[in-house]
């Protein structure tokens, strides 16, 4: 009679401590999952809690691929063929101390201890970590308690079939019975996924790139006096496939096509002549081929060194590729989602060359100081860095050398003030040329006064700039620039000064999740008393935009631009804008 007593008090724990234990979880789970439905309700979620000091292109344009259902089944497979790896160390463990999150002072302790060691019942993660606090599914119950009834019936084998009482027994079946559904069905996804690894590597095309496309549909007219009489209703597109290539994990190689056919209005002053401005230019204006002929526009690649980010442009780079713009929700870098204009999607100063080239981003300030986190970011680009003429290549040619520090108050406020060398080669070209080089008709942003450079000397830029990005709360961020730009020219009379500034409000999930509505207001680069040019006044630019989230994948934005005093000059009349722009990512 002792060793019947003996034996059911070694089965007996089993149960009891499985029951206990994951009793406490699974009503854990079920706060946990009322508590999320509750939060889901009451507050949207936003795609970051933080304004990011570290703004790479490259993270933002990876947020449509990771939309897609397929992605995510991908990361799936991934994260569980890295765990499947490394699980060779721990699988079954056989003392408490083996996991890391797991201490002495928990309520559950003992509990832990007696199934861990006493029993040899419970398993793992890979990463030595029991995860105790996280809410437990019925699977996961399931499974673990099936390991648990392996233990017992080892148990029972070892010793004589009569010493177990039939209600003992009664009771194991019982549980058995109860979680035989969740096991069938914890198979049966397993199987599935297992089905869907093997249907993703044999469709999918690489094994270390993903292919991010978006496709912009834009329908625009300009309104007002002989601007509006010059120009026509359009319908206009572009598209970019965007190749990302990880070699480690860590780095992102950028292999982008595109073409496009928009081209931005011509405005008319009142005598009937174009006026010499890029005022109202748009983002999806910018990298047209001409009638949609497909070309590389950038080739670069982003690669961590140590704690610093690198990136390596070999075509198309831009500054704002590798440093931090703070206008969050204007910013797309001219892609299709955020501000319709050049102007209000970033700070001009980033559009002071482009090309070849390369930049490093180095964190500091991550310990007890006010900044934090914070960094130096340092870039050099060349317009014509292919070309070995005379006064062209990676050394001689057109070129900008940025310098920035990124400063972070808290998890609010993001601050960056900005610096700008530019060289400017004799042969003509624009201040805001976005790389377009010795002679390059391409102008992005600003009045002609800003813009145009001398074309019998060469010239040399110095521009300041400061932005800042302040979220007060979740549905409202609030970002403004302002620059200076200082022209030496090589010759009499070339020197001149220019001057921006902007501020804009958005209000992200407004109306429905993933909405944004923006309003943004300031003034296009322009310059005073210009030899050889007419007007003096200050060209103010309004815009307001509301993007409407259809899909995961489909958006569309009708905005407004609003011009005053183009070209400098109030005689003119005000251009207005008026664009409904259709935007697929994928």
């Amino acid at each position: 009679m002792s060793y019947l007593l003996w034996k059911t008090l070694v089965i007996s724990p089993v149960v009891l401590g499985v029951t206990v234990l994951v009793s406490a979880r699974a009503m854990a789970a079920e706060v946990a999952s009322s508590s999320e439905a509750k939060s889901a309700q009451t507050e949207a979620p936003i795609a970051s809690i933080f304004i990011q000091t570290e703004q790479l292109k490259f993270n933002q344009q990876l947020v449509a691929q990771a939309n897609t259902d397929e992605n995510k089944v991908l990361e799936q497979v991934n994260r569980y063929s890295s765990e499947g790896k490394n699980q060779n160390s721990l699988s079954q463990v056989t003392s408490v101390s083996q996991f890391s999150d797991v201490q002495p002072t928990d309520w559950a302790f003992q509990a832990l201890q007696s199934l861990v060691e006493r029993y040899g019942c419970i398993a793992g993660y890979p990463n030595s970590t029991y995860r105790g606090n996280r809410a437990l599914t019925r699977y996961e119950f399931a499974a673990g308690l099936n390991a648990c009834l392996d233990r017992v019936n080892e148990l029972i084998a070892t010793a004589t079939s009569d010493l177990v009482t039939k209600q003992d027994l009664a009771t194991l079946q019982r549980l058995q019975e109860e979680f035989s559904a969740e096991l069938a069905t914890l198979r049966g996804r397993v199987d599935a996924v297992e089905a869907r690894t093997a249907e993703l590597e044999a469709n999918q095309f690489s094994t270390t790139t993903k292919l991010v496309g978006e496709a912009i549909f834009a329908v625009t007219d300009v309104f007002g006096g002989d601007t509006g009489d010059a120009n026509n209703t359009v319908f206009q597109d572009r598209v970019r496939l965007d190749l990302q290539t990880s070699f480690t994990g860590k780095d992102v190689l950028h292999t982008r096509l595109a073409a496009g056919n928009a081209l931005a209005f011509s405005q008319v002053d009142n005598g009937g002549l174009p006026i010499d401005t890029a005022e109202g230019t748009q983002t999806f204006q910018l990298g047209s081929t001409g009638n949609n002929s497909v070309i590389i526009d950038w080739l670069a690649y982003y690669v961590p060194i140590g704690p610093a980010q690198a990136y390596f442009a070999a075509t198309g780079g831009i500054h704002s590729d590798y440093a931090a713009t703070n206008n969050p929700y204007f910013e797309d870098f001219d892609g299709g989602n955020g501000a319709l204009s050049t102007f209000a999607s970033e700070s001009p100063i980033y559009r002071i060359g482009g090309g070849a080239g390369a930049a490093l981003t180095l964190p500091f300030g991550s310990g007890g100081s006010f900044f934090k986190p914070s960094s130096l970011t340092v870039g050099y680009l060349a317009s014509n860095a292919n070309n070995p003429g005379v006064n062209q290549g990676l050394l001689e040619g057109n070129y900008a050398a940025l310098g920035q520090l990124n400063f972070s108050v808290g998890d609010r406020l993001a601050l960056a003030a900005t610096y700008v060398h530019g060289y400017h080669g004799a042969g003509g070209g624009n201040l805001f040329d976005l790389g377009g080089g010795l002679g390059s008709t391409n102008r992005v942003v600003g009045t002609g006064q800003a813009n145009t450079l001398s074309a019998l000397n060469a010239a040399s830029s110095n521009s300041y700039g400061v932005s800042a990005a302040f979220r007060p709360s979740d549905k409202l961020s609030i970002s403004g620039f302002v620059s200076y730009h200082d022209v030496t020219g090589f010759g009499i009379g070339d020197d001149y000064e220019a001057w921006s500034y902007g501020v804009g409000v958005a209000l992200p999930d407004f109306g429905k999740q993933g909405n944004v509505l923006g309003i943004f207001a300031g003034a296009e680069p322009y310059s005073f008393n210009r030899p050889g040019f007419t007007g003096n006044d200050i060209p103010y630019h309004f815009e307001g935009f509301y993007k409407y989230r259809v899909s995961d994948n489909i958006s569309i934005t009708p905005g407004v631009i609003w011009l005053t005093s183009p070209g400098q000059n109030s005689d003119n009349d005000d251009a207005i804008i008026g664009t409904l722009r259709t935007t697929f990512t994928f």
